[in-house]
């Protein structure tokens, strides 16, 4: 399996669901960044299950435990190693998937690339709960991008039929808010509506999908680079690694290839002494290279898979069609818990790409 990204900021994440840990390694981090322990306990917290109706009854505390990295609550340069424990399984729920695959998750394709000798356990090491040390390590890139007046918010886009506005695409303000409650939304009367979309879905025994939009402000001209380690190809990378999301579009996205160039070109203006935009349909990114607008993109979540209705799959001993009943606890719904990823996700290929770009001592 292939779990190692980074081009400057390495980072490795290990363990499997029902593991007794998960866990992550940041290689490379600049020396002497104080790390607030309390923020990266609360950036986890949003993701951490058995938080309210919308998510799985399976309770984790998702407490990260440093093993190596920091001294005196500051990086010391070497590489930074963290574990969660694993607290709350119940592995005897995944016996029966090995012969009967549960559709539109990776219990088949698992099978074949390792022979049945994959972790069927929770999802093993396909499960969403390795997201969670992808939270640490973009817990910790938030806290570094933070102090450089660069800062990663995301909300909930759209559950269902129910959406959200859009962020504005030339700037927000301060989006502090939007981690402080539930269903980070921008407006208030879309959270309700959405809970309701997703309590629908789940008292039928089945699941809903969804968009979420992330927004980096702050991020100055010159970041990234051209073709293959382009700033959006780095950020893409990353949220296809989270599992369920199967759509990413900065910008504009799709909707540029109903336009003309004249409509979607972006024309520079100059306010005060900064270049800027007067739209910002390239979602911040020309080239693969920051522009100095807000960098916008949007990650599109698939319905959870594992649904509690009774499906039709294949039982591949027999080569017949049986009804699947799938044990376990799962999310009605991914999104609200992925929002905190997304932002994770965006902040380590930001700074793995502004510190390829800058010097360190530049830099920070």
């Amino acid at each position: 399996m292939s779990s190692h990204w980074g081009n400057c900021l390495h980072i490795s994440i290990f363990g499997q669901s029902h593991a007794p840990a998960i866990g992550v390694t940041l290689d490379n981090l600049p020396a002497g960044q104080p790390i607030d322990l309390e923020a990266l306990h609360a950036f986890l917290a949003r993701r951490a299950p058995g938080r309210g109706p919308t998510s799985t009854p399976r309770k984790e505390a998702d407490q990260p435990e440093i093993l190596c990295g920091l001294v005196n609550g500051f990086t010391c340069g070497a590489p930074l190693s963290a574990v969660i424990r694993n607290t709350n399984t119940r592995s005897q729920d995944y016996e029966n998937l090995r012969d009967m695959p549960r559709p539109g998750h990776a219990d088949y394709t698992a099978q074949i690339k390792y022979r049945g000798f994959q972790d069927l356990a929770g999802g093993g090491h396909f499960s969403g709960r390795l997201t969670a040390p992808l939270c640490i390590a973009g817990g910790i890139c938030l806290q570094i991008l933070k102090r450089q007046g660069v800062t990663v918010h995301a909300h909930i886009q759209r559950i269902g039929r129910v959406e959200d506005r859009p962020f504005d695409p030339l700037g927000e303000g301060d989006l502090g808010f939007l981690p402080k409650i539930p269903l980070p939304v921008l407006r208030p009367e879309a959270a309700s509506a959405m809970e309701a979309e997703v309590l629908s879905a789940r008292q039928a025994g089945d699941s809903v999908g969804g968009v979420v939009e992330c927004m980096v402000q702050g991020l100055p001209a010159g970041v990234g680079s051209p073709m293959l380690e382009s700033l959006e190809s780095r950020i893409a990378s990353l949220l296809f690694g989270v599992p369920a999301v199967k759509g990413v579009e900065f910008g504009a996205g799709f909707a540029a290839a109903g336009r003309r160039g004249s409509e979607n070109n972006d024309r520079f203006v100059r306010q005060g002494n900064q270049v800027r935009t007067a739209s910002n349909h390239s979602g911040g990114i020309l080239g693969g290279i920051s522009s100095g607008m807000p960098v916008v993109f949007r990650a599109a979540f698939k319905p959870t898979p594992s649904i509690a209705a009774p499906q039709n799959t294949l039982r591949l001993s027999t080569g017949q069609q049986e009804i699947l009943n799938v044990r376990g606890r799962h999310d009605p719904c991914l999104v609200p818990r992925a929002v905190p990823v997304v932002e994770a996700a965006a902040a380590i290929a930001v700074l793995d790409a502004w510190m390829e770009t800058k010097s360190l001592e530049g830099f920070l």
